[in-house]
């Protein structure tokens, strides 16, 4: 039998790119059946470089793993009636089309509720409907600025950055995902569906705001919004001997053996380090001293120590080391599997480990429309009915 919390429900996936796709993913992972609905041309992801066939991007292999392909023409009314046949078998609709887009194609939340009352519809979007950029576009570099996040930086580094990594569309995916089972334990216990908005910007101002609100939090405020400590150019990778680390002392008792082993002990009672409030109001200098002493030691000898005396610590990785790294081995987080006609091919596996509802591999990243006839088969159309779709362009099979 098939494994996951998950398995028994049929999710429609009609999102792009990265979030929502991230999203439907993990909710795969977990047993969902997915389906994955895209044009006959194929989700833009599918087509990058470097791959081994066309369609079949290495970044479509792990993003699009455990799911199925439906190739369809949502603007054919032969086609909308094809995902309208589909959602009246689904628990959850999750799509991050703009609202006007939907409402054109007639797959809206009104249009498909009236299909599937018990539906679970979730949409995300750039900016939520009510506000007054309800409407813009929205990709995770605007949204980064939009938020607050890119300007973050500029305390520490004198201008605005944006992190290296979609993380706007994956912090938003996982709140997705939240989302989604949310709404699947209400509708088990009240037998209600619901409509739910999923917008990136709210998601990420309240994700930067769970530490930077401060004394802001306060009315009338007690202080400005950002915690001093993450926004100091001092917070950095120290430079050892032979490399950098993290190297972060945290409670009082990590601070006097740090200041011990440096032959500092005069320092844990010095009025700037001597609590946690003084550490943070003299972060920077705090920081200065200790890559002063970072650099006089090589990162074994740093790392030997830390772990002795429970303080956090780790050399700083490249991505490509990741494969070499001796606790990820042994976790199997990345793992290697054979694609049918990709062949071999890495992917990482969901982190989350269950006693009773683990997660698997099920199925490899389809090809655009690899099950495209089987599902209208078993929406009950007839060999004649999907030949005829598949002549008339509203629906592509894989070769």
């Amino acid at each position: 039998m098939e494994k996951g919390a998950l398995r028994g429900i049929r999710v429609i996936d009609l999102t792009t790119i990265l979030m929502g796709p991230m999203a439907t993913r993990i909710l795969a992972d977990h047993g969902a059946d997915v389906i994955r609905v895209e044009t006959t041309r194929g989700d833009s992801t599918r087509n990058g470089l470097p791959s081994r066939h066309f369609g079949m991007s290495g970044f479509n292999l792990n993003l699009q793993r455990n799911k199925r392909s439906l190739s369809i023409d949502l603007k054919h009314e032969a086609g909308r009636q094809v995902i309208l046949d589909l959602v009246a078998t689904a628990d959850v609709f999750v799509t991050n089309m703009r609202a006007k887009a939907l409402e054109r194609l007639g797959l809206d939340e009104t249009s498909l509720n009236a299909v599937n009352p018990a539906l679970i519809y979730c949409r995300a979007n750039g900016f939520g409907s009510k506000g007054p950029y309800g409407n813009k576009a929205a990709y995770d570099d605007a949204i980064q600025a939009a938020s607050g996040l890119a300007g973050l930086f500029s305390a520490p580094n004198g201008r605005p950055t944006y992190v290296p990594s979609v993380i706007a569309d994956k912090v938003t995916g996982l709140y997705v995902v939240q989302a989604v089972m949310a709404a699947l334990i209400h509708r088990y216990t009240t037998g209600d569906g619901q409509n739910i908005e999923v917008p990136m910007f709210e998601t990420m101002v309240s994700f930067n705001l769970v530490e930077h609100l401060r004394g802001a939090a306060f009315e009338p405020p007690e202080g400005p919004f950002g915690y001093e400590r993450l926004l100091s150019p001092a917070r950095r990778p120290y430079a050892t001997v032979d490399g950098h680390i993290c190297l972060l002392p945290y409670t009082d008792d990590n601070y006097r053996e740090f200041f011990n082993f440096i032959e500092r002990p005069d320092l844990a009672q010095d009025e700037r380090f001597s609590t946690h409030n003084a550490r943070v109001a003299h972060t920077t200098e705090l920081y200065d001293l200790i890559a002063e002493v970072a650099a006089t030691k090589t990162s074994d000898v740093w790392i030997k120590f830390c772990d002795e005396a429970s303080i956090p610590a780790a050399k700083v990785l490249d991505l490509s080391e990741f494969a070499n790294d001796p606790h990820l081995a042994e976790v199997e987080l990345v793992q290697i599997a054979q694609h049918p006609t990709e062949g071999a091919y890495k992917y990482v596996r969901d982190p989350v480990t269950y006693s009773e509802s683990a997660t698997e591999l099920r199925r490899h990243a389809p090809r655009l429309g690899e099950h495209s006839a089987e599902l209208l088969e078993e929406l009950g159309y007839s060999a004649e009915q999907i030949s005829g779709l598949v002549a008339g362009g509203v629906v592509a099979v894989s070769a």
